[in-house]
């Protein structure tokens, strides 16, 4: 069994050198967590400069679903590179986009015929979801969710509701959007207990949003995430999209699903409101779309993408060489990293389950697949957060030689590449036991 490999002190020698240089020119608006300078990946293992080892449980924050540089995806982005990098997407076509909307199109739920527009990252995917939502509505309004991250562009930064800071001194964003509680049943913020809350979290949509302040024929669109993401890995219900769902369709809605960090097997489906029964009007996707490489992609029902040339465009939007990693990716995906999610999430999650029964701290473990969070708190009765322990847990890890990251206020996020091993989970685990009885006794 491979453990990391701790040489230097951290940062070490060359980390420190390179870490000053950054300091002096590179914008400090970055949230960098722990210096760590990365030099080289294979797999779920990390070099630093210095030559020390770490266990990647962040995959690049869920970004490379295939582990670091896999061989095929690395392979194809080879034989791109030799034949064309750019020619803009906009402007021409070329073979790399065209078959990756047609691959979406098949592998993404439901039946109806899909076209794709492509970006860079998942703030473009969104933000093109936001324009194309009031083009073809013709409407203005839209509602998302309290503890939704959906990008830091202005207007994905507008549907954000996760962190003041991200919003601190950027005033006024785009108008007409309305915030509501999202569906977080371990923290119900309508003083409910599920199963016998009745979903009162979406039909509060009805009973009060629409009667009071918002009338439902100007709402262009719903922004939702399937499972919360930066807001803490929160899992709904099995209700609740379908409901929510029930409402947009009576209301003639668009029903947008954020899957930029839940999609691409991360679940072990390929999207991850495949697990709720629910298909989306539009879908937004990036991450662990191209295993690493710059790629976003908003999806939406053809009848749907019905905006005219020039609308929206994007220069660098659907590179080859990003294409090209994509479809490596999704060939992956489906051969085996999808069912490997499955399989090696449920005996993440059993294991982490079995640290909740030694560990009072732990508050609550959830996810699906390999995107999983476990909710730290000082008292189980109280629920009181304790982000400074979630914050002392990273650290520390970072100096064992685990990489992780949080999300929410006090959770910590667990989201490995889909080719973790049975073995890398089992270090994993141990090594967050031993942690958890340093920090919390």
């Amino acid at each position: 069994m491979k453990y990391p490999d701790i040489k230097t002190a951290l940062p070490g020698p060359e980390a420190s050198r390179l870490i000053a240089i950054d300091s002096a020119h590179v914008s400090p608006s970055y949230t960098r967590v722990y210096p760590l300078v990365a030099q080289k990946g294979e797999g779920l293992w990390i070099e630093d400069v210095d030559g020390n080892t770490f266990l990647d449980f962040t995959a690049g924050v869920a970004v490379c679903s295939t582990g670091h540089c896999h061989p095929r995806v690395v392979e194809a982005i080879k034989e791109q590179a030799e034949q064309l990098l750019h020619m803009s997407g906009t402007d021409f076509y070329y073979t790399p986009q065209i078959k990756l909307a047609e691959k979406l199109g098949a592998v993404l739920p439901g039946d109806s015929a899909k076209k794709v527009y492509f970006g860079n990252s998942g703030a473009e995917a969104v933000e093109a979801a936001f324009k194309l939502a009031r083009w073809h509505t013709r409407r203005e309004l839209n509602i998302a969710f309290f503890g939704a991250f959906h990008g830091r562009t202005m207007g994905a930064l507008s549907l954000t509701a996760s962190k003041s800071q991200q919003k601190k001194h950027y005033h006024p964003f785009v108008p007409g959007i309305t915030h509501i509680p999202y569906a977080y049943c371990y923290r119900c913020p309508y003083g409910g207990c599920y199963p016998n809350c009745g979903i009162e979290c979406v039909h509060w949509i009805e009973d009060t949003l629409f009667r009071a302040t918002m009338s439902p024929e100007e709402v262009a669109a719903v922004f939702v995430e399937p499972i919360q993401g930066e807001g803490g890995y929160i899992v709904p219900p099995p209700e609740f999209h379908r409901e929510l769902r029930r409402i947009t369709e009576k209301w003639g809605i668009l029903y947008v699903a954020d899957e930029v960090q839940s999609g691409m097997g991360r679940t072990g489906k390929m999207t991850a409101m495949e697990h709720f029964g629910v298909e989306p009007d539009i879908i937004a996707l990036a991450k662990g779309i191209a295993s690493g490489l710059p790629l976003g992609a908003m999806v939406a029902g053809s009848a749907i993408m019905d905006w005219e040339a020039g609308s929206h465009a994007s220069t660098f939007g659907g590179n080859p060489l990003s294409c090209q990693a994509a479809l490596a990716t999704i060939d992956l995906l489906e051969g085996e990293l999808m069912a490997n999610a499955n399989a090696q999430g449920a005996r993440f999650i059993e294991g982490l389950k079995e640290l909740q029964k030694l560990y009072e701290c732990i508050g609550d473990v959830r996810g699906k697949g390999l995107m999983i969070g476990v909710e730290l708190v000082k008292d189980r009765t109280t629920k009181e957060r304790a982000g400074e322990w979630r914050n002392d847990v990273i650290r520390r890890a970072f100096q064992k030689g685990l990489l992780l990251l949080g999300c929410g206020e006090n959770t910590i996020r667990l989201c490995p590449a889909l080719t973790v091993s049975r073995e890398e989970i089992d270090v994993c685990l141990s090594m967050l036991a031993e942690i958890l009885k340093e920090v919390a006794g």
